[in-house]
C-alpha cells in the first residue's frame, strides 16, 4: 500500500472511531433519558387522581419533551438545530425535575424515589449541558 492509501486509511479508521465514541456517548445518554422518562411515568401512578390532568400530565409530557427534542435534534444533523433541540431538551429536564420535587413536598413520592429521580436528572443535565458547551464553541 502506498503511502497515500495508507495516510486515507488511517483517516477513515479515526473518522470511525470518533463516531463510534460519539454513538457509544450518545448511546449511553438516550438510555439514561429513556430510564428517565419510564421512571417518570411510573411516579405518576402514585400521584392522586385528582392530579391526573395536572402534575400527571405536565410530568409525563415534560419528561417525554427531553427524549423527543434530544431524538429530534441528532436526528436533523444540523449544528444549531441539534443545539436549540438539546437545550429545548435540558429545559424540559429541568421542569420534570422542579414537578419531582413539588410532588416530594405534598407528599406524593417518597424521599428516596425524589432522590433517586433528581440524580438521575442530574446525571442527563449533565450531560446534555456537556454537548450543549461543545456545540456552543
Amino acid at each position: 500500500m502506498n503511502r497515500k492509501a495508507s495516510e486515507i486509511k488511517s483517516k477513515t479508521n479515526n473518522t470511525e472511531n470518533d463516531m463510534q465514541k460519539k454513538d457509544d456517548f450518545n448511546t449511553e445518554l438516550k438510555q439514561l433519558i429513556n430510564r428517565f422518562v419510564h421512571k417518570a411515568y411510573d411516579i405518576t401512578d402514585a400521584f392522586p387522581k385528582s392530579e391526573v390532568f395536572g402534575l400527571t400530565s405536565q410530568l409525563k409530557r415534560a419528561s417525554m419533551s427531553v427524549a423527543l427534542n434530544y431524538i429530534e435534534g441528532y436526528a436533523r444533523k444540523r449544528r444549531l438545530v441539534f443545539k436549540n433541540s438539546l437545550e429545548t431538551s435540558y429545559g424540559s429536564l429541568k421542569e420534570s425535575a422542579y414537578i419531582i420535587e413539588f410532588a416530594y413536598n405534598r407528599h406524593y413520592i417518597s424521599k428516596e424515589v425524589c432522590s433517586e429521580t433528581l440524580s438521575l436528572t442530574d446525571r442527563i443535565g449533565a450531560m446534555l449541558w456537556g454537548i450543549i458547551s461543545k456545540l456552543s464553541d
